[in-house]
């Protein structure tokens, strides 16, 4: 009786709709970057007894779990990816795209767009990446027609049916992928609304009239190509690692968020979320409905076994590579929080002096790294990965940006701002020097600051290199949020100092003077 009673409502809450209107689910994820396991609150590893005490989230296994309850919710489903599935972990650096691939062939992706981490080993590791993949890879804006290895693998869109009807899908990069990865010298990337545009037409002409671009070009171009094309219905969107919900106080739109009649969704990042778009198409293939929300992916969601087990038997080969012999330091390098936190210390240096030297030529000019990001010291010897990660354990990305000296100077008087209380916000810095008198009011403490040997110019531009986590205004560095040309998904900060101790072995810490106390 209340299987009918729920048909008899279904029945009338749809009697004013068409016959012919088409319901689908779109469900997404964007920017996973190689977390098959579990992560913490803060994006980065989670131990296995936090995970047992349901503190963590994410991971394959509770993705594997969502998607199949969220296609039981629906007759009519697709599963798509905005890009970026490669880099972050350490099972990108041992797997490359092959664990990728064979997550996301069991959990059924239908189509994923080209994201600019996917050329961060070149074409060689996408190819391989490509051949693996049992749906297509997508990616308009670009002609790889010089390029032999991918000349005929990347389509600019595919049609799928669903429901007996078709759906055009067509694929996004970052038109400066050239500049943010390592795609070669054989390919060109273009505007996204005409390259879009252009796919749209051509769908249209073969008849197609429900579109969806996957779109790894971030929020703000998803809203220009939604306003400046025509036939788009629908943008699966990446790159920013944007949180869209109606119910998040930290999302940054409503999920939809609407553009004229284009629905663009993104689900944040590292698969904390899983996105279910509903929508609603009339016969004409015009986009009448869309409503949802990104699905948490917490203790609430159940791991699914088999895929515990088979990332537990891939994670084997890691303990190796965290056993790995990466470099030899002569003597220790100081990373105690009481000392980091309060002054200039060897292991702030070391930090960011990688960060530096990894960007330099990039027309970047200092770098600043937050003290509470690193949480060790290095014995004197041999060092491994695995101690690398031990100082560097939130796999933090590099980020690039411009701000004005004015703002720089802000950031400095932030980062001593709360000394006497040993607060992680303590700036380790490279290519500058400042001093500061802790006895002074916050907000002028901080003095004498040179950049290249020069006094620092309130009102130049200045080009900064920092961690994601700073950038986007943690431990107080609120000015960073509004940078001048942001970057926020460099390589991982762990590997980039490893690389750094590697080249300048044996290494040898040191303090200089850059940060002086009065």
């Amino acid at each position: 009786m209340t299987r009918f009673l729920m048909s008899a409502a279904a029945l009338a809450l749809t009697a004013g709709a068409a016959a012919a209107d088409y319901q689908l689910t779109i469900l997404h994820t964007n920017d996973f970057h190689a977390r098959f396991e579990p992560i913490s609150k803060y994006d980065g590893p989670c131990a296995a007894e936090d995970n047992t005490a349901g503190e963590c989230f994410g991971g394959s296994a509770r993705l594997m779990t969502a998607i199949t309850e969220a296609r039981a919710r629906s007759n009519n489903s697709i599963l798509v990816d905005g890009g970026d599935q490669f880099q972050g972990t350490l099972f990108y650096s041992y797997y490359k795209g092959a664990l990728a691939a064979e997550m996301m062939n069991k959990m059924g992706y239908d189509a994923m767009t080209v994201g600019n981490h996917e050329f961060d080993d070149g074409p060689e590791v996408l190819k391989g990446f490509i051949d693996t993949l049992e749906f297509p890879i997508l990616m308009s804006n670009a002609d790889v027609s010089a390029e032999p290895l991918l000349a005929d693998n990347l389509p600019k869109s595919v049609v799928i049916e669903r429901g007996g009807e078709k759906l055009g899908l067509i694929g996004l990069t970052p038109q400066d992928t050239d500049e943010l990865a390592s795609p070669g010298e054989n390919i060109t990337f273009s505007d996204p609304v005409a390259a879009v545009q252009g796919e749209v037409d051509k769908l249209t002409a073969e008849g197609v009239n429900k579109i969806i671009v996957l779109s790894h070009s971030g929020y703000g171009v998803d809203q220009r190509v939604a306003a400046e094309t025509t036939g788009v219905d629908v943008i699966v969107g990446g790159h920013t690692n944007t949180l869209l919900s109606n119910t998040n106080d930290r999302a940054e739109g409503p999920y939809p968020t609407m553009v004229g009649d284009v629905a663009i969704v993104q689900a944040y990042a590292y698969g904390k979320f899983l996105g279910e778009l509903n929508v609603t198409f009339d016969d004409a293939g015009n986009l009448i409905e869309a409503t949802g929300e990104p699905l948490i992916m917490d203790a609430a969601v159940t791991e699914e076994e088999g895929t515990v087990a088979r990332i537990a038997e891939a994670a084997k080969p890691l303990e190796e590579i965290r056993n790995k012999v990466v470099a030899e330091t002569t003597d220790p390098i100081e990373g105690n929080r009481d000392v980091c936190r309060a002054q200039e210390c060897s292991m702030g240096n070391l930090v960011s002096d990688a960060m530096l030297a990894r960007v330099s030529d990039q027309g970047i000019d200092v770098a600043i790294s937050n003290s509470g990001g690193l949480r060790a010291s290095i014995d004197a010897g041999e060092v491994t990965m695995g101690e690398v990660l031990t100082v560097l354990p939130f796999q933090n990305t590099l980020s690039t940006f411009q701000v004005t000296g004015e703002t720089l100077k802000a950031a400095l008087e932030n980062g001593v701002s709360q000394i006497e209380e040993g607060a992680g916000r303590f700036p380790q810095v490279a290519g500058m020097t400042f001093a500061f008198d802790a006895s002074a009011e916050p907000g002028s403490r901080i003095s004498d600051v040179t950049v290249g040997g020069e006094p620092l110019d309130p009102a130049k531009t200045y080009g900064v290199v920092s961690n994601n986590y700073v950038r986007n205004g943690g431990d107080g560095y609120e000015m960073f949020k509004t940078a001048m040309n942001p970057y926020d998904f460099g390589p991982d900060l762990a590997d980039v100092t490893a690389e750094y101790l590697a080249e300048n072995g044996p290494y040898t810490p040191y303090t200089d003077g850059r940060i002086t106390a009065k």
